[in-house]
């Protein structure tokens, strides 16, 4: 029978893998798609899923997932980007917890990341907790533009079993995806001072790294966990110096607009 949740996701060309993540939640009772202009075969896939297709034009990951959430029509909902898939053990999970009908609570959930070609997370893996399964009485996605993170005043639950989470098909692609997050990263926050990006610079690139490497881990996925950590790391280097670059902008606008004058 199916649970009564809603499960909403949204997505942007997501052929490779959305068919996926729909099939390991097709017993809940709605799926939510939102889709911001896919151009390949994410809304057939997910129309041939049973999923309610919604389109909106891109406005940001907070802004995306809060409109989803509106369209879900059950008290509990469970959000899933669309590379991210559950677990056996962890739909059991939740069936067997929303089947004690317990009351309005959030629950954390680990995600576990995947790297290309393989289909397990490494051993050891230590990436994500995160809110993932709440009641809508209780906890609500903030509406940021760049952190898509659920608020709530309860003290989470922690459920047992993860999520796997396929960020990738290919480490190009995640050169490519830390590139595209980074310019929205940077276009969306606010302005920084540049002497102080300039003192963080030289230590975003080590730090980051041993943030993924030795704390979340990645030093037991062998050569594709240092791979995957120097990327990442990369990634969190390349923001910085965007940040940078758009401040600079900002101070060179700021002498023109002033004949001139200003500070370094």
């Amino acid at each position: 029978m199916p649970v009564p949740i809603s499960v909403f996701i949204i997505t942007k060309n997501e052929e490779a893998r959305l068919g996926r993540t729909l099939a390991a939640v097709a017993w809940a009772e709605q799926i939510i798609v939102v889709d911001s202009g896919s151009t390949d075969r994410t809304l057939e896939i997910a129309a041939a899923a049973g999923a309610e297709i919604h389109h909106r034009d891109w406005q940001g990951y907070g802004q995306q997932k809060s409109f989803a959430e509106s369209l879900c029509r059950h008290d509990w909902v469970l959000n899933l980007d669309a590379d991210e898939v559950v677990t056996s053990e962890l739909a059991e999970e939740i069936r067997a917890f929303l089947a004690r009908d317990p009351a309005p609570s959030a629950c954390r959930i680990r995600i576990l990341n995947v790297y290309p070609g393989s289909e397990r997370p490494r051993f050891l893996a230590n990436d994500y907790n995160e809110i993932r399964l709440y009641h809508h009485a209780i906890a609500r996605y903030r509406a940021h533009p760049l952190f898509d993170r659920v608020e709530t005043d309860a003290e989470p639950l922690q459920l047992r079993a993860p999520i796997h989470h396929f960020p990738v098909v290919s480490w190009g692609q995640l050169v490519a995806k830390l590139n595209a997050y980074s310019d929205f990263s940077a276009a969306s926050a606010a302005p920084r001072a540049r002497r102080k990006l300039l003192l963080r610079l030289p230590f975003e690139m080590p730090f980051a790294f041993f943030r993924f490497y030795v704390l979340r881990r990645h030093f037991t996925g062998g050569w594709q966990g240092f791979a995957f950590a120097l990327i990442s790391a990369f990634g969190r280097t390349l923001r910085i110096i965007k940040l940078l670059q758009r401040a600079e902008e900002a101070e060179r606008q700021n002498r023109s607009e002033n004949g001139g004058a200003g500070g370094v």
